[in-house]
């Protein structure tokens, strides 16, 4: 899995951010359609987390820009799983959304009108390496004897979501080939959904599980949190790098809406009040992202099915 000029080409827009920002916004067409949707509030939605209503209250300075530059109310939809999300922009009640990005991948073959537009590019961390992609990881806990990935037959897998790629797509399609090809649900005991890759970190440090696939940049956050450290895991096991979330809007909003949409994530870096919120989530911007930029992802979706 080659991704080295997609990390070049997306590390050189990040010093042109800003013009690239104005770019796209000129490029939008004078007339609108007049079919295009303006709704008189946004929806905004995250996939969920271990803390979704700590996490949402994060983006209360980036919805307070949203709202400054596009002159609407700015609500949030409380999600229940990766599929809300997915299910909320579909039905057009969520207009602007955080989702992974097979769970990208799946909503936007489904309908194309869900349109990627943005990405941020993290900080380094412990696991996570700077710029806009990640990388999924197996851990395991630290002095419970599950050293190699031979020591995991018949051992108890956490995944995260049916909808997660580092949590559940990388691991059934890349992973397997480190295990013979070998299908997770046979080669494993038993194989359980914790809800998401902070609850997946804290299960196998508490023993509650044998081992996990996480996101680096999600395994970070629990560190941060003081909830695990790098002293309690071994890591057995990291994929290629892939794009990180992709946050996107429905298509048919209007242009001039969109064009708002985009500059408030594009620009969150010049805004002193993004500041904690940037620190949050371990970036120091956003960088403009195409559903080209995911078709790695579609590849990998290719597979899973073929194997099914």
């Amino acid at each position: 899995m080659k991704m080295n000029t997609f990390f070049q080409r997306k590390m050189k827009k990040l010093l042109a951010s800003g013009a690239l920002t104005l770019g796209i916004a000129a490029a939008a067409p004078a007339a609108m359609s007049q079919e295009c949707l303006d709704p008189e509030s946004l929806t905004f939605a995250i996939i969920p987390t271990e803390e979704t209503v700590a996490e949402l209250e994060l983006y209360k300075p980036v919805t307070d820009r949203l709202a400054e530059l596009t002159g609407k109310k700015v609500s949030f939809f409380m999600p229940t799983s990766y599929a809300s999300v997915v299910e909320g922009l579909l039905g057009g009640f969520v207009h602007v959304g955080v989702l992974g990005p097979y769970t990208y991948v799946i909503a936007n073959d489904k309908d194309p009108n869900i349109e990627v537009f943005a990405t941020y590019a993290k900080k380094a961390g412990n696991l996570q390496e700077e710029g806009p992609g990640y990388r999924g990881v197996l851990i395991t806990k630290k002095g419970s004897g599950f050293t190699d990935i031979a020591s995991l037959k018949g051992a108890t897998l956490g995944l995260t979501d049916p909808g997660s790629t580092s949590g559940n797509l990388l691991p059934r399609v890349v992973f397997s080939k480190e295990i013979g090809g070998e299908d997770l649900d046979q080669y494993f005991g038993r194989v359980v959904y914790t809800g998401s890759h902070e609850l997946s970190t804290v299960a196998v440090v508490e023993g509650r599980v044998d081992a996990a696939f996480v996101a680096s940049h999600r395994f970070d956050n629990v560190v941060a949190k003081g909830d695990a450290s790098m002293d309690d895991v071994n890591v057995l096991w990291k994929s290629n790098p892939i794009p990180q979330d992709p946050f996107v809007y429905l298509g048919n909003l209007c242009d001039e809406l969109k064009a708002n949409i985009r500059d408030t994530f594009l620009g969150l870096k010049d805004q002193p009040n993004a500041k904690k919120f940037l620190d949050n989530v371990k970036s120091n911007t956003f960088v403009a992202m195409t559903s080209a930029d995911y078709d790695i992802i579609r590849d990998l979706k290719k597979a899973k099915d073929a194997k099914n």
